[in-house]
């Protein structure tokens, strides 16, 4: 207790398999957020761009000896995944779940991934938190009192992460955490990804970090070691050749080691859910700790058979409807 077997989770018959279950979605599936972006400024001269979503009755009011108060609806500050955004349709129906249930939404990018490259050197990496705790207290300046973390992927890390380093100091409006598909450890999640069968998808992610660097350098020259970049095959050699160097890491397996969440969930305070599918072409056997799972207060594993990596559509709805890890997050977070 509290690991949560069996799962409900049942896929759709026509997508009998994790990668059908992970591309379908990520392809196909377009949901629309009407979206109001702020940009607000770092303490190191940079910029975090956040995405705003209200809920859709969030014009209540209530009047208290003649004055006005606006409601204020409880919010949930999203993480993306690794080269994700507000607009990846799981983070983006995610929102459309919640804002439709009276939650408001707050989906921020990580630096360099919301469409504009940001000024410093820096770029993000999916252990570090200080830009997550920074956007926690923005939001408190905005009155909210309740606040909830959700995350997917990198962005599941990332917020495990904040929450165990947090452990019992964290702040008292944080109320619950839900993540999803998380590489709960990294350096096996990195050998998953360069087994014959998930190579598309380091391809993918390694082609989209290269460019970005190619990118920055052509702003910043002589500080990135392009050349050696350009060589790179993997999502593993890229944080060895620039991530673990570029953030003060000896290399690859120091930065996983020191970013990897598993240490940090033992710490963890504050009622937390993780749902990783036991298909997903993206997760090694180190990230379904089911023994851990049985020894902790605070935390609460499902490792559904079935769900791929982000992907968890639902056996009874369409490929644009509501999914199952919506309804299933939803739950969660509005059950005692």
């Amino acid at each position: 207790m509290p690991l949560i077997a069996p799962s409900s989770y049942e896929p759709p018959a026509r997508l009998w398999n994790g990668h059908l279950q992970t591309i379908i979605p990520s392809l196909f599936r377009k949901v629309s957020v009407a979206y109001v972006r702020e940009r607000i400024e770092t303490p190191d001269d940079d910029f975090l761009d956040l995405d705003w979503a209200k809920a859709m009755d969030n014009d209540q009011w209530i009047m208290n000896n003649e004055k006005a108060a606006i409601v204020h609806y409880p919010l949930v500050i999203l993480s993306h995944g690794l080269e994700g955004s507000s607009t990846s349709p799981y983070l983006a129906g995610m929102v459309r779940q919640l804002t439709n249930h009276g939650f408001d939404c707050l989906a921020w990018h990580y630096r360099s991934c919301s469409g504009e490259m940001n000024r410093q050197q820096r770029f993000y990496h999916v252990g570090e938190t200080s830009d997550l705790n920074f956007v926690v207290n923005y939001a408190l300046t905005k009155g909210y009192t309740t606040l909830y973390l959700m995350g997917f992927s990198a962005g599941g890390n990332v917020t495990l992460k904040y929450l165990g380093e947090q452990g019992g100091a964290i702040n008292p409006a944080i109320k619950k955490s839900v993540v999803f598909s998380v590489p709960l450890d990294l350096m096996g999640s990195a050998r998953r990804l360069e087994q014959w069968d998930s190579w598309v998808y380091n391809y993918r992610f390694n082609r989209t970090l290269k460019r970005k660097v190619l990118q920055k350098a052509e702003v910043m020259p002589g500080v990135f070691p392009t050349e050696a970049v350009r060589k790179v095959r993997s999502v593993r050699e890229f944080d060895n050749t620039f991530t673990a160097p570029m953030n003060g890491f000896r290399d690859a397996l120091d930065y996983y080691t020191q970013s990897s969440s598993l240490q940090f969930i033992p710490n963890i305070a504050i009622p937390t859910l993780i749902i990783n599918a036991k298909n997903d072409p993206f997760l090694s056997p180190e990230c379904f700790p089911e023994s851990l799972a049985r020894e902790l207060p605070n935390v609460w594993m499902e490792f559904p058979e079935q769900g791929g990596h982000c992907g968890f559509p639902d056996r009874h709805s369409s490929l644009q409807g509501t999914y199952w890890s919506e309804k299933r997050a939803l739950e969660f977070l509005t059950k005692l």
